[in-house]
């Protein structure tokens, strides 16, 4: 049985952000995953009061990043979610949205050990313990938490390239592939494999969630018009090597990247072309969904994300997922009884 997860941007009033967790979790998605950028509303505030209108729904920050926060504030942030709703948070980790990040002039250096090390002070940091470490990029002596956490915090490492794929399967709980496309996921598969072997554990252990761009809607268009500026952030932050397996240059993806760091939207949005949606989202009808996500699944992913924008219409392609993806991807046990 596949897990669907659903991401939300916190741009939107606080309510709005709540009122769509309520609504994800009533409609059955089993984990819930807010963004960490400086320009919208803190993930943590949002997930605080998310939590206390939800009763089931896992959910974390996904993905932030240890240049914009030092992990041993991440792991202060989750250990304290953690004692408002016991068992239910996870957390996001990644190197970062690099447009985001060249705003303030923030450089994602040294990106395989930051990560490593940052899962490493989470995690333990989290649980309670007393952690010494001289690391190659951090250095902690002797923190700990003044107050306990109730259960252990799942560690899932967003990534993309075959390095932090194959690294975050080895030190993660979970894998958040930045990709929405069965091609990507297969070959992403390559290197995960690598890492679980690399770490003696079985793939079975780890959570795979494809973490896709993802649009639907009655009608095509909509569905497309709506993802444009999303996907125009991923081309622009997308490495090299996943440009040219889509066939698109550095210089397109390059001119797309200045000309959302300079707020020229229509320049940027106006580049993104049907190719690039196809590659970079799961975007469509019902009908043409239902047969993407089964191809994501097909190649091991145990987790889709409904990423933003989710669709034109928030709550109602919500309620669109739950009533025509849903039924499509249930268990065998559901299957017998239909």
């Amino acid at each position: 049985m596949i897990d669907f997860g659903i991401e939300f941007v916190p741009r939107d009033l606080y309510w709005k952000t709540t009122f769509y967790a309520i609504q994800a979790e009533k409609t059955g998605f089993n984990t819930l995953w807010v963004t960490d950028h400086f320009n919208n509303r803190n993930v943590y505030v949002s997930l605080a009061i998310v939590s206390a209108y939800t009763d089931k729904i896992r959910f974390g920050p996904g993905v932030t990043n240890p240049y914009m926060a030092h992990p041993i504030v991440t792991a202060q942030a989750v250990a304290t979610l953690n004692e408002i709703a016991p068992g239910r948070v996870l957390c996001g980790l990644g190197v970062g949205d690099r447009t985001t990040l060249e705003m303030v002039n923030m450089k994602p250096s040294k990106p395989l050990a930051t990560i490593r090390e940052s899962v490493r002070i989470i995690r333990e940091i989290s649980s309670g313990q007393n952690l010494e470490m001289q690391g190659k990029i951090f250095a902690v002596s002797g923190a700990k938490l003044n107050f306990r956490t109730p259960s252990k915090i799942p560690i899932f490492v967003g990534a993309q390239g075959p390095k932090m794929l194959a690294l975050a399967a080895e030190i993660g709980e979970g894998v958040l592939i930045n990709a929405s496309h069965a091609q990507d996921i297969t070959r992403a598969m390559e290197f995960i494999k690598e890492g679980v072997a690399r770490k003696g554990k079985s793939i079975e252990d780890l959570e795979v969630a494809a973490y896709t761009s993802f649009s639907i809607a009655k009608e095509q268009k909509k569905a497309v018009k709506a993802v444009i500026p999303v996907v125009a952030y991923i081309v622009a932050g997308c490495p090299e090597s996943v440009l040219q397996k889509h066939g698109i240059s550095l210089e397109t993806a390059t001119k797309i990247r200045q000309a959302i760091i300079q707020a020229r939207w229509k320049d940027a949005f106006s580049q993104i072309t049907n190719e690039m949606v196809e590659a970079f989202s799961v975007c469509g009808t019902p009908e043409i969904v239902v047969e993407k996500v089964s191809d994501l699944v097909k190649v091991g992913t145990t987790q889709v994300v409904a990423g933003s924008p989710i669709g034109p219409n928030i709550r109602k392609s919500i309620n669109m997922i739950a009533a025509e993806i849903f039924p499509h991807f249930g268990s065998e046990e559901e299957e017998k009884h239909d």
